[in-house]
């Protein structure tokens, strides 16, 4: 609802504090045109997009602030609005703050999609699910209900009159969403054919990986975006969240601790679904799972593969070669 500033000069005192509510947009660059030339620095929040694009014309410089390492204020006993803009403030003029990575429009887009597709998909899902419940109460739910003959079984089931209601609503929202999704899939379609060069090479290197599919490729294309900007594969697996946290102290080895589960949960998720595909597809991806599965249990072993998965996802667009098994 509201932005909070924080005004700095050279010598770290305050030279102002405003406070503007979001809808005020000419109010905001007024404010920002009359400062002369300035940094700025902005709290990667959920909304922070047209807030850069509106004071980035006018600022020498715009930095994205990671909320998540800004620990000296998510850990503050007193934390306002007021402070946050104020430490923020000197910790850019001290060259300190830890930066957030900010999409390319073009990536911006294409996560959209992707997410929506996502967001879709469990949708349809949530309405199968219900339908399939609702039958069960009768003794009426089959395998094949979601085709013809099993529509048409729906249509014809002895149900009262509100159940009836219920499934009607249902099956029209489940057609409406396939339609939806249809609709989805043409327009990502569209997007891919005019990608940039760069990007349809990442598309077909993922591709020729066993376990990889089309929905695989979007996910990870639209989610990781670029991996020059990582500096190796295992800040790539920890951008993804699929590294164990760590927590050691005085020289002494730390417990085992579950997986940091930071960055996107679409892209893990579609990660070791990719990873359940390749060790049924792949004999060498399969021996790596069992021997893993062997020490550590399954739920573990499967995490460890998709992480390995990554990896190899991460070489290969470095390089842009095609998947290959090394000859043994």
């Amino acid at each position: 609802k509201t932005i909070v500033l924080c005004v700095l000069d050279d010598q770290l005192k305050v030279v102002a504090r405003r406070s503007f509510a979001c809808g005020a947009v000419e109010d905001i660059r007024a404010f920002f045109a009359g400062l002369g030339p300035f940094r700025a620095v902005v709290e990667a929040t959920a909304s922070y997009h047209w807030l850069v694009e509106l004071i980035e014309p006018l600022a020498e410089a715009v930095v994205l602030a990671h909320p998540g390492k800004l620990r000296v204020i998510a850990e503050s006993v007193k934390k306002t609005d007021r402070l946050d803009a104020q430490v923020l403030a000197e910790f850019l003029a001290r060259d300190m703050i830890p930066r957030a990575y900010r999409p390319t429009p073009r990536q911006r887009e294409h996560r959209a999609l992707v997410r929506h597709r996502q967001y879709l998909k469990g949708r349809l899902t949530a309405v199968k699910c219900k339908l399939r419940h609702l039958l069960s109460d009768y003794n009426a739910d089959r395998k094949d209900l979601f085709t013809a003959a099993g529509l048409a079984h729906l249509a014809a089931a002895p149900l009262n009159a509100a159940d009836r209601f219920i499934a009607d609503q249902l099956v029209a929202e489940y057609h409406g969403l396939r339609q939806r999704l249809k609709e989805l899939a043409a327009t990502l379609k569209d997007f891919a054919a005019a990608a940039p060069v760069a990007e349809a090479e990442a598309r077909a290197v993922l591709s020729t990986i066993p376990g990889v599919g089309p929905v695989t490729v979007e996910v990870v294309v639209s989610e990781l975006g670029d991996v020059g900007r990582f500096g190796s594969a295992k800040k790539a697996c920890a951008y993804a969240g699929l590294v164990p946290a760590v927590r050691d102290s005085g020289g002494r080895k730390g417990k085992e601790l579950p997986i940091t589960k930071r960055g996107s949960p679409l892209l893990r998720w579609a990660l070791v679904e990719a990873a359940w595909r390749l060790i049924r597809q792949s004999r060498r991806w399969r021996s790596v799972y069992d021997g893993i599965k062997r020490r550590r249990g399954g739920k573990k072993a499967i995490v460890a593969v998709a992480r390995r998965l990554l990896g190899v996802m991460v070489a290969l667009l470095r390089t842009m070669t095609p998947y290959r098994l090394a000859a043994t």
